[in-house]
């Protein structure tokens, strides 16, 4: 993670670690200072938040659940970890389908994922100017407001495509359905826990997770996916052609050119990896298209949910699974950072020419 947060600097995607970086990030480089207080900050979040989750979730389970201390604080910071670093991997058999009526539990591992989420710049705004919005980079007002839109979206679609389903909230009373609905749409983001039985899901709903887990959390953080800016870049590009407005932005900012060629390239070669994924792993097996889909787009976004089918998969489907995680997590990185320090410009120009569109 803290190399995803100094490539993501370098690749001018973290423009509000500090107006003093800022200027060396749009130079295309970072200082040894620059480099030690991104350091400083990844490992000094890094230890506040796990040894806080890893308290809360094991006093839970040694007074509640009766486990004894040491079992406990095992299982309380083996979740902190995993949850903090967008892991999904749990110690219990069900990931965490035993606490799906307990805030103190679902409650600290929702906070974690979300905070980690964010990415480090956005933290480090949050260090800096508090929460006086105005002096928060354009990058930490995306990323915040585009998460906050996307955990209500998936609120809102999870509790009600779900209200019925017997296999998932139907049983559950009114508090446990907000709960666990807040709980999967907080998931997707790349996080990989389940409190409901995701193969239970109803069609619809797996839709929902597609689109979440496609696009993920914020830059230069723990997160997989094509990322939160990435996504309200294009969608800020559509919105101002269909407007008819000269330029694309948000929050009285417009975007460079160069940044629109940067997201567009993202979603692309990422969009065509799960495809390619998905009809390589459809043609060798029997499986259902969409549980199929399900699994590419969580290996891709490095989520870790599934509709169970991983273990039906041939073994060449599985190797794919494994690339698409290792690229899912590192190419992004990679492929952004290039795009943006990597290139050169040419000393010409082509004559313009349009072709026709739609």
């Amino acid at each position: 993670m803290t190399a995803a947060t100094l490539f993501g600097l370098m690749a001018g995607r973290g423009l509000g670690l500090s107006e003093r970086m800022a200027t060396r990030v749009e130079r295309g480089r970072l200082e040894t200072g620059d480099a030690a207080s991104v350091l400083k900050l990844v490992f000094m979040i890094t230890i506040i938040v796990e040894v806080v989750i890893a308290l809360i979730l094991s006093v839970r389970l040694a007074w509640k659940y009766g486990a004894p201390w040491h079992e406990a604080a095992w299982h309380g910071i083996f979740h902190a970890v995993s949850a903090f670093n967008n892991a999904g991997f749990s110690s219990y058999s069900d990931s965490v389908m035993g606490f799906q009526a307990d805030p103190l539990i679902l409650g600290p591992i929702m906070a974690a994922v979300i905070l980690t989420a964010l990415g480090f710049p956005v933290m480090q705004d949050l260090r800096f100017h508090r929460f006086r919005w105005r002096n928060w980079s354009l990058h930490s007002k995306i990323t915040v407001a585009g998460t906050a839109a996307l955990l209500a979206f998936g609120f809102l679609a999870i509790l009600v495509m779900e209200w019925d389903n017997a296999q998932t909230l139907g049983p559950m009373g009114l508090g446990a359905k907000l709960l666990n609905a807040a709980f999967h749409s907080v998931m997707p983001r790349t996080a990989g826990f389940n409190s409901l039985d995701v193969g239970a899901f109803e069609d619809e709903t797996l839709m929902v997770n597609y689109f979440l887990m496609f696009i993920g959390g914020g830059s230069a953080g723990t997160a997989g996916g094509i990322k939160v800016t990435t996504f309200f870049v294009l969608f800020a590009i559509v919105l101002s052609e269909v407007l008819r407005r000269r330029d694309a932005g948000l929050f009285q900012r417009r975007f460079g050119s160069a940044i629109e060629r940067q997201a567009l390239t993202v979603v692309v070669l990422s969009a065509a990896m799960i495809f390619g994924s998905t009809v390589f792993i459809a043609s060798i097996s029997d499986l259902p298209l969409d549980d199929i889909l399900f699994e590419t787009i969580s290996a891709f976004s490095t989520v870790g949910l599934s509709t169970g089918i991983t273990a039906d998969l041939p073994p060449s489907a599985q190797l794919v699974i494994v690339l698409l995680m290792f690229v899912g997590r590192v190419g992004t990185i990679t492929v952004a950072t290039a795009l943006a320090i990597g290139g050169s410009e040419k000393p010409y120009r082509y004559p313009e020419e349009n072709p026709i569109v739609g």
